[in-house]
């Protein structure tokens, strides 16, 4: 599950996570559009967590799942 379909499912729009978090909402939709991971205090994930209602676990699996995008998209380049 990555940070799009965790949003949706806590039936928030981006511009809600941002004001919450409060961060831009570009931050947001980066995140969404696997360019980077949420970069935050140990205190931050916990409030992204409250935020999004998930698990520190699926926060893990959503920044795995950006990585693997990161990679891919570094490996088409190269080519």
């Amino acid at each position: 599950m990555n940070m799009k379909q965790l949003r949706k499912r806590s039936c928030k729009r981006p511009e809600d996570i941002a004001s919450e978090l409060g961060v831009a909402i570009s931050t947001v939709r980066n995140w969404e559009q696997l360019k980077n991971a949420p970069r935050m205090t140990p205190k931050g994930l916990q409030h992204l967590m409250l935020v999004y209602d998930c698990s520190f676990e699926e926060l893990l699996e959503a920044e795995k799942e950006m990585e693997a995008a990161q990679v891919e998209k570094e490996m088409e380049a190269a080519q």
